[in-house]
């Protein structure tokens, strides 16, 4: 059953709708967990950030990698998804290959669509990738799509009001 994203203006970090939701967001691979998005994600719930740490912290022996995806539950029917889709943090001065990895993250939006379909959760998400990752939309969007609404997991994006 394919799907079309649904753009929402309003807050990820409260997703419409009822039944199961994931809101899923892009972090980084050297363990920084400070800036954008995953700031709202702090202010409403410490175990997102607490399990990214832990997850860093671990990298050794925990599968952490460019690629790789963890779902946290923070309510009841309701999980955040730690995705690892950028490497380091900053585009380098003078120009530079941004953070975004898009090969990451699809390979991330893959296991987290089978995640999804097993819970029959929807998902939720700013433009992943596209803000300290320097990402763009016009290139993840077709993952979004891919790996997600193809699959018949209803996706919803949220642009702030």
């Amino acid at each position: 059953m394919d799907l079309k994203i649904e753009y929402v203006h309003g807050d990820a970090t409260r997703p419409q709708g009822t039944g199961r939701k994931i809101i899923a967001h892009v972090c980084n691979d050297v363990g920084g967990w400070g800036a954008g998005f995953v700031l709202a994600l702090s202010q409403r719930w410490p175990e997102p950030e607490a399990s990214y740490r832990r997850w860093y912290r671990e990298r050794a022996t925990s599968g952490f990698a460019l690629g790789q995806v963890r779902l946290v539950e923070v309510e009841d029917d309701l999980w955040v998804a730690n995705i690892v889709g950028q490497h380091g943090i900053r585009t380098r001065a003078g120009g530079g290959t941004a953070p975004v990895r898009y090969e990451a993250i699809g390979t991330a939006l893959d296991a987290l669509g089978a995640r999804a379909a097993v819970l029959g959760a929807s998902v939720h998400m700013p433009r992943i990738g596209c803000g300290l990752a320097g990402g763009h939309w016009d290139s993840v969007e077709p993952l979004v799509t891919r790996h997600l609404t193809r699959r018949g997991i209803p996706t919803a994006v949220y642009d702030r009001a």
